[in-house]
């Protein structure tokens, strides 16, 4: 007997086309950048009509903001699952070095590049685009949080090793625009990896919490 399949609801028809049109959104901004896509064009990438996406976003700024929102925190909930991964299982700072730098490569700051200078220039869209990266950066000093705790160090400490990690990555990546070379960046990578691991070290050395227990 064949089995019926039960009917989407409304909501989940609609949640089916908001995500179906904010991936588009990324898969634009990624590969065409910001001021070289339309809304129609984002309706074509996601197989609807441009009343469709009217229908769910006012405007093209408004679909952006809410299609990095949808990014950021798919992202931001993925760090959190590495957080729990140190706090039951432990991870080295190589381990995590290269997680931010696969997450960074993998679109997401190519996306960040294209919306950063509208946020400079527009206070609108800045303000509603803040909130969301500062979860994203919550999600990121979480990692790290856990990380100082199974260390036993204090985590202001550690969360310097995470922002220098970032910057030199946004750097790196910025470069990718004009440099085809992915050994010259794999070197640099691994350089930072031993800079990250002896810093680290060098603050559990000196936590005093860690020498009173040595010495008893």
């Amino acid at each position: 007997m064949a089995v019926r399949r039960q009917r989407r609801t409304q909501q989940e028809r609609s949640a089916d086309t908001s995500e179906r049109l904010l991936n588009a959104t990324i898969d634009l901004l990624h590969d065409r950048g910001l001021y070289r896509m339309s809304t129609s064009e984002i309706a074509e990438a996601a197989g609807l009509s441009r009343g469709a996406l009217t229908h769910h976003f006012s405007s093209k700024e408004e679909i952006i903001v809410e299609a990095v929102g949808y990014m950021l925190r798919k992202v931001t909930a993925e760090l959190h699952g590495m957080a729990e991964g140190i706090r039951f299982s432990g991870s080295s700072t190589d381990e995590i070095v290269e997680y931010l730098w696969r997450m960074m490569n993998d679109r997401l700051f190519y996306v960040t590049m294209e919306y950063l200078p509208e946020a400079r220039h527009n206070a609108e869209f800045r303000q509603k685009i803040v909130p969301v990266v500062k979860e994203f950066h919550e999600g990121l000093n979480a990692v790290w949080a856990e990380l100082a705790a199974q260390a036993g160090v204090g985590v202001d400490q550690v969360l310097v090793l995470m922002n220098a990690t970032m910057c030199m990555f946004r750097g790196m990546i910025a470069q990718t625009a004009v440099k085809d070379d992915p050994a010259y960046f794999q070197e640099l990578l691994q350089f930072w990896k031993g800079q990250v691991r002896r810093e680290f070290n060098a603050v559990v050395a000196s936590s005093p919490a860690l020498r009173r227990a040595a010495r008893s």
